[in-house]
């Protein structure tokens, strides 16, 4: 059974649970009860895709209907491939973006770059998007200026502190990446990660979110990420809780390539960035299944970086998203311009990037880690955990622990009102598993999952 069936069955049958089940918190003092899941008629992504409502009975439920959540996918098709072709071309025609390009010539270099997407942004927020400018001094082999990063804050309505960030480096460079003057288009790398970002802000700022998320085009990645850095010190010291950030670096694709993304997260298999590419890997494959994205154990390429590095040095979740194939002789090159990206698969990306921002930060707040002991029988297992009110039932996953994704996980379930203890049998006693848990909401959106608590045989 594939880990999409898996997900997909806990889904529906959290639905027919959270239907009926209140969310009120459990009272002080009452006995949390055990619920031990019972087995359920499984469906398969091909199912979930033909029928629009499927017959499911569990314990003496009633039959529900189920559909992947209205709203998301309606966000996910008002992604515009017009408008990402118009945001690339735009960059472009600044002739170069390099970090030490004119700031104050109209319509070159850096400067009227960066005022073009503090306005665009803006413009696309409706008024709901909080845009600013975040500077910073830079030096570098000699040379000084001022750069800004442009943040765009969607605030949360709901009481989670917790930050989604989606970050993109809107800088270029040539071969001299001093070299300010000649021209340096930078289409792939990175138009397409701004344009990713301001047509997600576009689509998802129409909307009201229970956590906090923000748009973050960064500069100077090229010289060595000093804006991503600048970014995540200045978050951090004003006390800023970040759960995921996403960074998007070359992802416009090129005619020809595989229709699939590369999404780098460094390892080991229980860390912030690791568990934060499952969950995309996890959420990808629900509504872009034809589009997979392939986990690589690596914080990024030999030798090469990208701005999700400074969120990972800080201990925060951080992955980049890249094609899935690249052109080294286009790169930092003139040769890099818009009639190269392929369009549809940059709106895929896009999409992406849609789907896993709008899970979370509709979704409750990531859950603490669990408590988890060994159960009566060899197998078993307890899962003791604190209860947010706000949620309407809870993922638990045992994931072998060798694995990088979900695919051979174990999901449980359970509604709120069975939520905070929970006994999970007929595990492999012999097998040492990764343990965590997501919330959802009522809807069947997923939170981020919670760091990992490891456990195996006696």
């Amino acid at each position: 059974m594939t880990y999409r069936t898996k997900f997909l069955f806990f889904l529906i049958a959290f639905l027919v649970l959270g239907t009926g089940c209140s969310l009120a918190a459990v009272p002080a003092g009452r006995a949390l009860p055990t619920v031990v899941p019972s087995a359920v008629r499984v469906l398969t992504l091909d199912d979930l895709r033909t029928q629009a409502a499927l017959p499911v009975s569990l314990s003496g439920n009633s039959a529900v209907g189920l559909a992947l959540d209205p709203e998301i996918v309606s966000m996910f098709n008002e992604i515009s491939r017009q408008n990402l072709m118009a945001y690339v071309r735009q960059l472009e025609s600044f002739g170069t973006r390099n970090t030490f390009s004119p700031v104050d010539q109209p319509g070159f270099g850096i400067g009227a770059a960066r005022e073009w997407i503090f306005t665009e942004m803006t413009r696309v927020g409706g008024g709901r998007l909080q845009v600013s400018y975040q500077d910073y001094p830079l030096t570098f082999e000699g040379l000084s200026n001022t750069q800004r990063n442009v943040i765009g804050v969607l605030p949360g309505v709901g009481g989670h502190r917790g930050v989604m960030v989606m970050v993109a480096n809107y800088d270029t460079r040539a071969e001299d990446w001093l070299d300010g003057q000649t021209l340096s288009p930078g289409a792939d790398d990175n138009a397409s990660g701004v344009a990713a970002l301001l047509e997600v802000a576009r689509v998802m700022s129409a909307y009201q979110w229970p956590q906090t998320i923000m748009f973050v085009a960064t500069t100077a990645e090229e010289q060595g990420t000093y804006g991503a850095r600048n970014f995540v010190q200045t978050a951090l010291s004003n006390g800023m809780r970040i759960d995921a950030a996403i960074n998007n670096d070359m992802v416009g694709g090129r005619a020809g390539i595989p229709q699939s993304a590369r999404l780098y997260s460094a390892g080991p298999n229980d860390s912030p960035a690791r568990q934060l590419g499952r969950y995309i890997h996890l959420i990808g494959s629900i509504y872009l299944p034809e589009f997979p994205v392939f986990l690589v154990d690596a914080l990024d390429r030999e030798g090469r970086w990208g701005d999700h590095r400074e969120f990972v040095r800080a201990g925060v979740a951080g992955v980049r998203l890249i094609e899935s194939e690249e052109d080294l002789d286009i790169q930092n090159s003139p040769l890099d311009t818009w009639t190269l990206v392929d369009y549809d698969y940059l709106r895929r990306m896009a999409q992406l990037n849609l789907v896993a921002l709008a899970n979370m930060a509709a979704a409750p707040g990531q859950p603490e880690s669990p408590a988890v002991s060994p159960g009566d029988a060899p197998g078993s297992y307890r899962v003791v955990w604190d209860i947010d009110p706000t949620a309407a039932g809870y993922a638990v996953v045992f994931r072998p622990l060798n694995d990088m994704t979900y695919e051979n996980a174990v999901f449980q379930y359970v509604s709120g009102a069975e939520s905070g203890n929970l006994v999970v049998a007929e595990l492999n006693p012999a097998m040492t598993y990764a343990v965590s848990l997501a919330a959802l909401d009522g809807r069947g959106r997923i939170s981020v999952f919670s760091p990992e608590i490891i456990t195996g045989p006696r």
